[in-house]
């Protein structure tokens, strides 16, 4: 007779016993980003996004989808500030809709701004610290009707942004940490590479290009972010995965170094090293962008932190010289995005990326989560797979940190069951499930499990 007994609900989530994850001064947070949970996308002025003229290009959108209504966070922020309190969480990451608080001249909409103005006198009436993200992926489509981030303009319209919002909500609620831009590979690949995402363009030219003034972006922002916010941390945050060759040739051996170059260092490299890896345009031949003197000066600028997103690993194998080919095993566990669930992964990048880099800031894991078919059983749904997502991933942060990796904290993706992208309502990333027809919020085993772990920390 088996007489262990049933593990606590904090023990489905909670880091190893003895990890420094457990330290009081480590912060453990949840995100969301503005299109996919604000909605109100025509509320007070807001101007169009690319996301907006994407959702409405037929074929875009799984289901014709959109980020129109979403979580309707816009109108019900403070039952969303209030599931944050619940969950005794120490901050939360969320990102501003540059639409929404900007006319095409540049002049500032009041009536948005206000919006942001409330959220984070909210979060500070709660105790809650904010990590603000200026830019996830929801440029003005006026900037991008004038080619967006294939523009060199639009990198100082960023900067001009970033002012304006570090301005205006200075003294409206404690901003921790300003993040310029969330994944900028994303937005240049995605979206000016491959098509996958808005504004739907495709050349691995353009999707250089764009990554440049991208950065240069981040870059030109962060004096303004110092001046006008000088108590804050500031940084970036970058998507990150590591490769692993599918045999032990010098062939796969490379083409996983070429999947490492494009996924982490064509990000990495200019901000840590203030250049692009050489490599790089082994893979993409002849798409160096076009540069003028002192760039990476800018772009190199200190950061005060990293925010990494970690959600899976890549398996490669050669496919020719100087290429590539990913390498579906069939046999290992997957996310409904059929992402390969792979927790040590995140140990092995996290411990590559200290040994690499020498000037790596402190980092914070800002999204770690998975997509699963959650549905409302009894009036609870019990995640068991994202449980042990969570659990697994923990102990894996934990073993880079117990090997001198400096991580900081620990962000949840996501908050809410959201706007996937292209993927519609399909795809749940939430500790919180939502109902998209009636806009209930329940929250799922993981997100009380959660509770009961950040609970027992507090009390400890």
């Amino acid at each position: 007779m088996d007489l262990t007994p049933p593990p606590t609900l904090a023990e489905l989530v909670s880091p190893p016993a003895g990890s420094a994850m457990r330290r009081r001064d480590f912060i453990f947070g949840a995100g969301t980003s503005s299109y996919q949970i604000e909605g109100a996308a025509r509320a007070d002025s807001r101007l169009e996004s690319i996301w907006d003229r994407f959702c409405a290009t037929p074929g875009k959108v799984l289901r014709g989808e959109t980020g129109a209504v979403a979580c309707d966070h816009y109108h019900r922020w403070r039952e969303d500030l209030d599931i944050l309190a619940r969950l005794g969480v120490d901050a939360y990451r969320f990102s501003i809709a540059w639409p929404r608080v900007m006319d095409e001249a540049g002049r500032p909409n009041h009536r948005g701004i206000d919006f942001y103005k409330r959220l984070l006198g909210g979060l500070a009436e709660r105790g809650i610290r904010a990590f603000v993200t200026l830019y996830h992926w929801d440029l003005p489509q006026h900037l991008q009707d004038r080619d967006g981030w294939l523009n060199r303009g639009t990198a100082w319209r960023f900067a001009d942004y970033a002012d304006l919002m570090s301005r205006a909500l200075a003294g409206h609620g404690d901003v921790a940490a300003w993040t310029t831009h969330n994944e900028p590979w994303c937005s240049a690949y995605l979206g000016y590479g491959d098509g996958h995402h808005a504004p739907g363009l495709k050349s691995p030219r353009w999707a250089a290009q764009a990554m440049h003034h991208l950065l240069l972006g981040h870059g030109l922002a962060l004096p303004a972010l110092r001046a006008n916010a000088p108590r804050a941390q500031h940084g970036i945050v970058a998507n990150v995965a590591p490769g692993y060759a599918d045999s032990d040739t010098a062939a796969d051996r490379d083409a996983a170094h070429l999947f490492e170059t494009f996924q982490n260092r064509w990000v990495l490299d200019p901000l840590l090293k203030g250049e692009y890896p050489a490599d790089l345009w082994r893979y993409w031949k002849g798409c160096e962008p076009a540069m003028q003197p002192g760039d990476m000066d800018i772009i190199q600028r200190p950061i005060d932190y990293l925010g990494l997103n970690f959600y899976s690993r890549a398996l490669l194998r050669s496919a020719g010289p100087d290429t590539m080919a990913w390498v579906r095993r069939p046999d290992v566990e997957r996310t409904t995005m059929d992402w390969e669930v792979y927790p040590q992964g995140m140990q092995d990048l996290l411990e590559a990326l200290d040994r690499e880099y020498v000037r790596l800031p402190p980092l914070y894991i800002t999204e770690n989560g998975m997509s699963s078919h959650d549905a409302i059983s009894r009036g609870e749904v019990d995640d068991v797979q994202r449980q042990a997502y969570i659990k697994r991933h923990f102990a894996a942060c934990s073993r880079a940190m117990e090997n001198g990796v400096d991580v900081r904290g620990y962000f949840i993706w996501s908050l809410l069951d959201n706007f996937e992208w292209a993927f519609g309502y399909e795809r749940r990333f939430g500790l919180v499930h939502v109902d998209f027809d009636t806009q209930k919020r329940t929250l799922k085993r993981s997100a009380l499990a959660y509770a009961d772990f950040l609970r027992e920390r507090a009390a400890g």
